[in-house]
């Protein structure tokens, strides 16, 4: 709320319009939304809710595509609240699983440098390796198994693509597929082999061990930069080649419900919008999916951020968006692959049998 207002008051400033800000867990809209739209009423005028379920509600959603151009924003993003050709919902800003994050310090210390080339990242691997102090390059980070699955994730994007991304969402695309199975065999197995990548730990205990020099790297979301002493050390890089990664903005949907349609619309406007959007990054640890919002508006470290996403595509996060029975069974069957790397191919056969 701290970092939002600054933002609903410009947004009154601008047009006169008084906003009235409450918070409601996106888990607790999800029980509180039906009946009252079944009643013909609605919580507030704006709301900020999923993107799947915006998308799965558009009978009590007010199109909002006569406010909304798709090309405003990070290709991709506004797909994911487009329905039948009209849009029901307005991207924010959001969170990034942008790649692998470093001590910008523990490079210069070793003289380290970024790889721009699969083959450089393995020679990193094996230096970072070397290191007096180092158990092992890439910490790790383990719970109920969703930091496994982010690194995963990106493997697939990066070597696969976004189209075989989506087809295994769907269903189109098998995990035994032999697409799949190179991007297992030839390029993360060979690492966990090699003891590039720690066995699994609590993500934010081995966090902590990542930030002490016991590991070099360490995959995980944009969130981390308000999770570390000095954010202004830290540095992140993507596998070389990535073109796409797992983006989770914020979106807002207007009920049909709302007695104030045109002042909604106005409010969703500001907020997507460039002018919205760069007063919400200037309050740091927010990317902007509003192409319009400039580099040099983002504080330092989420501005290295914003720039791996330049040109890029937003996807949705996978095993988020598939969920159920699948989503458990990815995660435990990858905890196992990080210790038993050998059995891979059971491993895909076995996520395989719980995908849709």
């Amino acid at each position: 709320m701290e970092s939002f207002t600054p933002v609903l008051e410009a947004f009154t400033e601008k047009t006169g319009i008084e906003v009235e800000y409450r918070i409601y867990r996106a888990e607790d809209l999800a029980t509180i939304l039906p009946a009252q739209f079944e009643s013909g009423m609605a919580p507030a005028d704006v709301i900020f809710m999923w993107a799947w379920w915006i998308a799965n509600n558009t009978d009590h959603i007010l199109d909002v595509s006569d406010v909304i151009n798709p090309d405003d924003f990070m290709p991709g993003t506004v797909d994911q609240v487009t329905v039948d050709g009209k849009i029901y919902g307005a991207p924010y800003t959001g969170k990034v699983k942008p790649g692998f994050w470093y001590r910008i310090s523990f490079f210069e210390e070793h003289n380290l440098e970024v790889p721009t080339t699969w083959a450089e990242f393995e020679t990193l691997l094996e230096t970072i390796s070397e290191i007096p102090g180092i158990e092992a390059p890439i910490a790790s980070g383990d719970g109920v198994g969703w930091p496994l699955s982010d690194v995963t994730e990106h493997f697939i994007l990066t070597f696969g693509g976004t189209e075989l991304f989506q087809g295994l969402i769907d269903g189109s695309v098998s995990w035994t597929s032999d697409e799949v199975k190179a991007i297992f065999r030839d390029k993360l197995v060979p690492l966990l082999k090699a003891g590039y990548f720690s066995e699994p730990k609590d993500w934010t205990l081995i966090l902590e061990d990542w930030w002490e020099g016991t590991h070099a790297l360490y995959f995980m979301g944009s969130w981390i930069t308000g999770m570390v002493d000095n954010a202004s050390d830290l540095g992140v890089f993507s596998l070389p080649g990535a073109e796409a990664f797992v983006f989770g903005p914020d979106f807002m949907f207007i009920p049909k419900y709302t007695e104030y349609p045109a002042e909604a619309k106005e409010l969703v406007k500001f907020l997507s919008g460039a002018e919205g959007q760069t007063i919400q990054v200037k309050q740091g640890g927010h990317i902007a999916t509003n192409l319009g919002v400039k580099l040099d508006d983002y504080p330092e470290v989420d501005k290295r951020v914003a720039q791996l996403l330049e040109g890029a595509t937003a996807v949705t996060d996978l095993d988020d968006t598939v969920g159920g029975e699948f989503q458990t069974t990815f995660w435990d069957q990858l905890k196992y692959l990080w210790v038993h790397p050998d059995e891979w191919e059971d491993v895909l056969a076995n996520i395989e049998a719980k995908a849709p």
